[in-house]
């Protein structure tokens, strides 16, 4: 075996974590005593060597020092009784005076320790004991008094335990007395009576330092939005205001001065975004005005900066809930002013897309819009849904929609359904990808300097010159986007949202987000890549077929399968049958509750599948179609049953065949099978549109009129005909127009004006004139004071029968 080197026991990693922190400290600040006393030790020993050479050199020797220098009147008595004891140098002898003078003259005599009585040139002992050592120490007499130590805790080092203790500092009593003599002045000034406001007097005080606050702000505003370039500067000292310290009035400022400066920004922020400055174009001379603007735009940025992480700030502070040292802010108001500077953000995001640190918004507000405060998370939402319908071109869109879709796929797609339903307010047409747009929207090339000089004379030339010219100025005047540009954006932006689509739809299929994807894919399908059609529908027909999805959710499913056919999927031989047959089946599903809603999504599934595939479909769909139309009627609300009529009007103007429906006699063979889900064979054509008598005693008179309106056959023309406010609204206007969800009817409901009636009923008048006038002849007799006789009576009663 080897023999170990270095035997010395390396400590664990336990033991060293075991060590606290105080050890190390205390041991590290023992290593750096060590060092700096030995340095000086050494730095003294030097000093003197030095002084010993120069003083040797000059012949000019030092008197030895006292260590009883301190006191210098024991030092004179000490130096006269040196002098009377000390002989006359005419009692020695020349050679021991020359001696003396000779040793004077050497450094070593002088830098040697008088009390020890070694040699002069003795070598040190390396293995000195310590009491020795100890003994050839000067004394000094103690005139200090003693120090009391206070023990602290020890250091263990390689040799053993050492203790640490410190002195205890001493006061001294006249010091004191002097200290607290200065003091008492102090303390009679100070103590000045604190005078304690009432709560009345309190909130009045708050209120003038608030309108004091406000009137500052105001100013402050004012300035900069009558001259920003000149007084740009104030915005700083107007963003300084956010760190209001006054804690009666801090949560109400910072409010106003956020709200301010937003505003402040949105107005006095140029239409273009602002680069900096190369190294080149610093060094330039410019123009007095020119260097003002550029100061101005350096500032802007710079001070929009600030302003931003403010914001930012209070968001994480509010995030985090952690109190400052300042402490000014409590917890709760922190909320407040996260909602605040998250509105401001909001703004910020909508009101100027085209300038600096938009992008930082962007990551800012995106993660927000899936907070769990639900104030907060609609907030950002909206701004993102507004961002997105007024974005032209699409440069900010897409910002949005790469930090959304990288926030849901890090998030593992648990995330809001209301993130990805701000996708359908992308401003992205159909005409907008197509090809054929590129041909049409070419740039018109203009002639070079040597084709116009093969195929022009001099004066054409000069004409062309003038009418190119002219051109460029009206292109310029247009100012119309690129539409190369808008189309890579747009096509860019649908790349990332399906890629988000087709994420969820292969790995979170039972999300909740899943309504929304479908919803999107219904909106986006024509836009998809005839490649991926085939795979799409085969997914979504699994979907449907596994019964875990909701009726809303199957119907998007079936709508999204629709417009994927109705656009590109032409070309595609596909049939759509088991969509038509799953949508047939849905219908009895929604009702007047809550499934009510879900009949929007009805209305637009039939317009694709029925009325824009109108060769595809066969008569015997259309029929079962209208008269299962028909029967849903009877059961939902009112708006329903208007856009369902409406549908089923459409219907019989497109299949001119289904007016069958409208008379009792039977059409061929079978019977009908009301409860059959399959559309094709369930025998429409042999039942009739009773439901119609039905709905024309609705009670919503828009109802009745398209009743009688179907009964009559649909007609465009005549008594029976619709107006054209009716006619004119497709199936969903109408179903929006008649809506019941704000709790009001319409039409409004005609106020009955009852009579007014000047008497109060009495109990004749709920009588017959034969009662009421026999009554009166009876009391208009005179009254007899015989007994009743009703054997009388009884005897009549009894022949008569």
């Amino acid at each position: 075996m080897k023999v170990r080197r270095n035997k010395k026991q390396v400590p664990s990693f336990r033991k060293l974590l075991k060590t606290s922190k105080v050890k190390l400290e205390n041991k590290l600040k023992n290593k750096q005593f060590k060092q700096q006393s030995t340095l000086k030790k050494y730095r003294k020993e030097q000093r003197k060597l030095r002084q010993a050479v120069k003083d040797a050199v000059s012949k000019k020797p030092i008197p030895l020092e006292d260590p009883k220098e301190k006191r210098p009147g024991k030092r004179i008595e000490r130096e006269e009784k040196e002098e009377e004891e000390a002989l006359p140098l005419d009692m020695m002898d020349e050679d021991d005076l020359q001696l003396m003078k000779d040793l004077g003259q050497r450094a070593s005599f002088l830098t040697r320790d008088l009390s020890s009585s070694e040699p002069v040139h003795a070598r040190k002992r390396k293995h000195e004991r310590v009491i020795d050592k100890y003994e050839k120490i000067p004394r000094t007499l103690q005139t200090a008094p003693e120090k009391e130590l206070i023990h602290l805790l020890p250091i263990k080092d390689k040799s053993g335990i050492i203790p640490q203790t410190r002195e205890k500092p001493v006061i001294d009593s006249n010091q004191d007395e002097e200290d607290q003599e200065e003091m008492e002045p102090e303390e009679e000034i100070t103590e000045e009576p604190i005078k304690e406001l009432t709560l009345e007097e309190h909130l009045i005080e708050r209120k003038k330092k608030l309108q004091e606050k406000k009137i500052r702000i105001a100013a402050l505003a004012s300035a900069i939005l009558s001259d920003p370039e000149s007084n740009i500067k104030k915005l700083k000292e107007l963003r300084s205001m956010l760190m209001e310290q006054d804690p009666d009035v801090a949560v109400t400022v910072r409010k106003l001065v956020i709200v301010s400066l937003m505003e402040l920004f949105k107005d006095i922020t140029p239409s273009y975004k602002i680069r900096p400055l190369t190294e080149a174009e610093k060094s330039t001379k410019i123009r007095k005005e020119t260097q003002k603007l550029r100061e101005f735009e350096e500032g802007l940025v710079s001070q929009y900066k600030f302003y931003l992480e403010n914001l930012e700030q209070m968001v994480k502070d509010w995030k985090q809930r952690k109190l400052k040292k300042s402490n000014v802010v409590s917890l709760k108001a922190y909320k407040g002013l996260a909602e605040v500077a998250v509105k401001s953000l909001c703004e910020l995001l909508v009101a100027l897309p085209h300038f600096n640190f938009h992008n930082n918004i962007i990551v800012l507000i995106v993660p927000l819009m899936n907070d769990m405060s639900k104030l907060i998370s609609e907030m950002c939402c909206e701004a993102v849904k507004t961002l997105f319908k007024q974005d032209k071109l699409g440069q900010a869109s897409l910002g949005v929609i790469k930090v959304i879709s990288g926030f849901v796929k890090g998030r593992n797609y648990e995330v809001r359904p209301e993130m990805l339903k701000t996708f359908l307010c992308l401003r992205i047409k159909e005409v907008e990808v197509k090809k054929d747009t590129e041909d049409t929207n070419k740039q018109k090339k203009f002639m070079t300097f040597k084709e116009k000089r093969k195929t022009l004379s001099r004066m054409q030339r000069k004409w062309k010159k003038a009418e190119e010219k002219l051109e460029r100025e009206l292109r310029e005047a247009e100012a119309s986007e690129n539409t190369e540009k808008k189309l890579k954006l747009h096509t860019e932006t649908l790349n990332i949202v399906f890629v988000t689509y087709f994420r969820i739809l292969k790995k979170a299929q039972r999300s909740p987000l899943l309504p929304a994807v479908l919803e999107g894919l219904a909106k986006f399908a024509h836009l998809i890549n005839v490649e991926f059609f085939d795979d799409l529908l085969v997914v979504l027909h699994s979907l449907i077929e596994s019964g875990d999805l909701s009726y809303q959710e199957s119907l998007h499913c079936v709508q999204t399968a629709f417009h994927v056919l109705s656009g590109q999927g032409d070309v595609l031989n596909i049939d759509p049958m088991k969509f038509y047959t799953h949508l047939y089946k849905t219908l009895f599903k929604l009702h007047a509750g809550a499934t009510n809603e879900g009949v929007e999504i009805v209305l637009q599934c039939l317009d694709v599948m029925l009325t824009k595939r109108r060769k595809q479909v066969s008569q015997q769909r259309a029929l079962a179609f209208i008269k299962r139309l028909c029967t849903l009627a009877l059961h939902v609300l009112p708006n329903s049953s208007i856009g369902i009529l409406a549908t089923n009007r459409i219907l019989m103007h497109t299949f001119p065949k289904t007016d069958l429906l409208l008379d009792n006699e039977s059409q061929g063979s079978g019977v009908f099978l009301p409860e059959l889900d399959e559309p094709e064979y369930c025998n429409a054509q042999n039942t009739a549109l009773w439901e119609l008598h039905a709905l024309r005693r609705h009670y919503h008179p828009i109802v009745q009129r398209f009743a009688a309106h179907l009964i009559a056959g649909a007609p465009s023309e005549g008594s029976e005909a619709l107006k054209p406010e009716l006619s004119r609204r497709s199936a969903s206007e109408l179903f929006e127009a008649y809506s019941m969800a704000a709790m009001t009817f319409n039409p409004p409901v005609e106020s009955s004006n009852s009579k007014r009636k000047d008497k109060v009923l009495q109990g004749d008048s709920f009588l017959s004139e034969e009662i009421s006038q026999l009554i009166k002849r009876h009391c208009s007799e005179v009254a007899t004071q015989l007994p009743p006789d009703f054997t009388k009576y009884l005897e009549t009663s009894l022949s008569s029968h």
